[in-house]
């Protein structure tokens, strides 16, 4: 078989499927976008910018996984721990879609199944992880470094696992599903290990550096203990 070097290549997953998951990018791009404009502001904005190029430069570094599909990096941790979970969506869509019309990196027809499972699934199952982490995890960057690296591995261990899904309602190809499941796993966990230093690193460091534009500090940092009240002086003697 033909090994196509991207995502999910074109004849895959059949047109009906592919069809219903361009609906359900679409509808979760679209809910995105309306939740994402109340998170952007001057900070943001920029920021969103480059961890969108961040991420298309590390997506670049594809690993071939099974006949006609490979896997990569993803980002989608980063993004949501850099820029929250809605405009880290986007980004990652972005860069999906650049990737797919520019450079013919994945089928055009199989697109909606490539920003499901990297870009929704991969980014909303990283902010549930990141979210719970650091509930018990210190937000500092050593607990970021944590929290992004075991958050990273998983979320691309339950993106892969949503092609395995989508093989699994149309898949066109004569492959053993139990073998698919298996092997997206196995090959996603060694991926997610390199994903995961790779967010680790960056967030530790940017957190470092400018703490104030990690999203993940600014959302679930621990509310700060009110101020005591100021004492108040007596000007003057006593009567």
């Amino acid at each position: 078989m033909e090994t196509v070097a991207m995502h999910i290549a074109n004849g895959i997953v059949n047109a009906q499927v592919s069809a219903v998951f361009l609906v359900i990018a679409v509808i979760a791009l679209a809910v995105c976008v309306t939740r994402g404009r109340a998170d952007l502001d001057d900070r943001l904005a920029p920021m969103a910018g480059l961890v969108a190029a961040f991420i298309f430069a590390v997506q670049m570094l594809n690993f071939q996984v099974l006949p006609g599909v490979s896997g990569h990096l993803l980002g989608g941790t980063l993004a949501v721990m850099l820029v929250g979970p809605w405009v880290g969506a986007l980004c990652v869509s972005t860069v999906l879609i650049i990737q797919c019309l520019l450079f013919a990196d994945g089928g055009l027809t199989a697109l909606g199944l490539n920003i499901t499972n990297m870009a929704v699934l991969g980014t909303a199952a990283g902010y549930v992880l990141v979210a719970g982490l650091l509930r018990v995890l210190p937000k500092t960057p050593t607990g970021l470094a944590v929290t992004g690296f075991i958050a990273a591995v998983i979320g691309v261990v339950v993106a892969s696992q949503g092609f395995v899904l989508q093989y699994w309602l149309g898949g066109t190809t004569d492959l053993s599903l139990p073998t698919i499941s298996a092997t997206m796993a196995g090959v996603h966990v060694l991926i997610g290990i390199g994903e995961g230093l790779i967010t680790a690193t960056t967030v530790a460091t940017v957190a470092r550096v400018r703490p104030d534009l990690v999203y993940a500090l600014r959302r679930f940092r621990t509310r700060a203990a009110a101020p005591a009240p100021a004492a108040t002086s007596v000007v003057g003697g006593a009567a």
